[in-house]
């Protein structure tokens, strides 16, 4: 019965995946497609322009959303699990209500102080049309950020991963190259943006409209229980606000002080060839993303069941497929990283090569590390999910103080790394502590050592043949196939057979 129930979870966390794997892929392109655009057409000052307003506004959405998007996830993954309907509806009236409310108050709150953060902060007059148009995006994004939980909660991540990966990038990229067609400049970039997150929130809130018949009508909840599920929402969330603004304020850390400090009287230049490697490392997050908007729902709900036996399992089983897919993509990173910079971005940026040796390499260890900080989620210890990430920023922009001033965009890339390796084995020892699950398995190390004979392999290859465009198609291509030629037949066990199988079968039924 345990066997089974393992198994049906895993296929069902396999089977969403391979679809988000198309989405967020999708996702990743078209967002590189859409910066490209912005650094080649506008140069790396407007770059850094556009990505300091998206850090801002995002500081914005992370502090006036108080939690609330995570919290729904939470409760309503435990109420399904105790078949607690009347407190899903009331839960969610109550943060609809809630959240639109502090979004319009957070974006006249920008608006006005648009002027005073581009001057005093970045001293850019530029910046300032661009907050406060970014103002508007806000309020769209935390209503949005309410129907995207529901779908997550209600385990639709198909259409969350469509509405999230899909739908919003694609519409920026469309948009963009249709404004700059007509000639908009500048407006172009602010438009754009806007307008894939309003395209986000009308298919959310579509895509949502079906599971929230009725939310408004009268629930027949007594007044006790409404303030208790209050109690519990804004207790658990209001830690996770300070986590959002913290998580958000962390991921700008780097731009921010190369900003701050603009050394040679270029800052906002560096922050643009920065943010050339910044996405490019990122792309180590769609592995762990691929699973985890289905793990953190599906866990949760198992947890109110009290299967804690079966969470070990499927953690463990998750934090090997997300190192499976990672550890190549961190090799070609770190052989490549000129390169590959050059081939998104342009020579322009090719001094960002070795901050993304460090991203990289910090990024990976967050991606495999990311289950114990769902775990300890799970759990409800969101205190000690805000704890860490307070402790991580702090240790970053000590960082980035004494390495920035020196080193400049590499100081910034390897005070990143240095603060995502300290987090991930704090978050690895939570775990431990407050669940009793380490979720490593002793294959990963097998993994590791097999992974050796390709990598050597491709230095031998790499130092005879120049780096082109093809050539680097070429070796990357041969590199990932002996890769997983060599894991496939030495290092999967029972579990991963399984999908595999379930994956081949379902091809075959579909005549593909």
């Amino acid at each position: 019965m345990k066997n089974q129930k393992l198994e049906n979870s895993l296929k069902q966390i396999a089977k969403t995946s391979f679809i988000a794997f198309l989405f967020i892929l999708s996702s990743k392109v078209f967002t590189y497609l859409y910066r490209i655009i912005i650094a080649r057409q506008f140069g790396p000052e407007i770059y850094g322009l556009f990505s300091l307003a998206i850090m801002i506004s995002g500081w914005f959405i992370a502090i006036f959303s108080f939690g609330i998007p995570e919290g729904i996830t939470r409760f309503v993954s435990l109420f399904r699990g105790k078949k607690e309907t009347r407190k899903t509806s009331y839960l969610l009236q109550v943060s609809i209500i809630f959240l639109f409310i502090s979004g319009l108050i957070s974006a006249l709150i920008l608006f006005f102080l648009s002027s005073p953060i581009s001057i005093r902060l970045f001293n850019n007059y530029d910046l300032i049309v661009f907050l406060r148009w970014f103002s508007i995006s806000i309020p769209i994004a935390l209503f949005a950020s309410i129907f995207l939980s529901v779908l997550v909660s209600f385990e639709k991540t198909n259409k969350f991963s469509f509405a999230r990966n899909f739908l919003d990038t694609s519409t920026k990229l469309v948009f963009i190259l249709i404004f700059t067609f007509l000639g908009l400049r500048i407006n172009s970039i602010i438009f754009s943006y806007i307008l894939g997150i309003l395209a986000m929130l009308i298919f959310s809130y579509y895509s949502s409209k079906p599971l929230l018949s009725g939310i408004f009508k009268n629930q027949e909840i007594s007044p006790k229980l409404k303030k208790k599920i209050r109690k519990n929402l804004f207790s658990y969330s209001w830690p996770l606000m300070f986590v959002g603004i913290i998580s958000f304020i962390f991921s700008w850390i780097d731009s921010f002080m190369i900003g701050y400090f603009n050394i040679e009287g270029k800052g906002v230049y560096n922050v643009g060839i920065y943010n050339s490697a910044v996405p490019i490392a990122a792309l180590l997050i769609i592995a762990p993303s691929l699973f985890i908007q289905l793990f953190f729902p599906l866990i949760t709900k198992e947890y109110a069941q009290k299967n804690n036996n079966l969470i070990k399992e499927i953690s463990k089983q998750i934090t090997k497929w997300i190192f499976l897919l990672n550890l190549p993509v961190l090799i070609i990173m770190f052989l490549f990283p000129g390169a590959l910079i050059n081939l998104f971005f342009g020579k322009d940026y090719i001094n960002a090569a070795f901050s993304l040796r460090f991203l990289a390499l910090g990024i990976f260890f967050y991606s495999i590390f990311i289950i114990s900080e769902n775990l300890i989620s799970m759990a409800g210890k969101s205190k000690i999910v805000l704890f860490d990430i307070l402790l991580a920023s702090l240790i970053n922009i000590i960082l980035n103080i004494f390495l920035v001033p020196k080193y400049n965009i590499n100081g910034a890339a390897f005070s990143t790394m240095v603060t995502y390796i300290i987090w991930s084995l704090i978050s690895l020892l939570q775990a431990r502590h407050y669940v009793s699950i380490i979720p490593l398995k002793r294959k990963m190390f097998f993994i590791l050592l097999i992974s050796a004979i390709p990598t050597l392999l491709l230095v031998f290859i790499k130092q005879f043949i120049p780096i082109t465009l093809f050539s680097l198609i070429i070796q990357g291509s041969l590199f990932f196939l002996f890769y997983f030629f060599l894991v496939i037949y030495s290092c999967l066990d029972r579990n991963d057979w399984m999908i595999l199988r379930a994956i081949r079968n379902k091809i075959k039924n579909r005549g593909l």
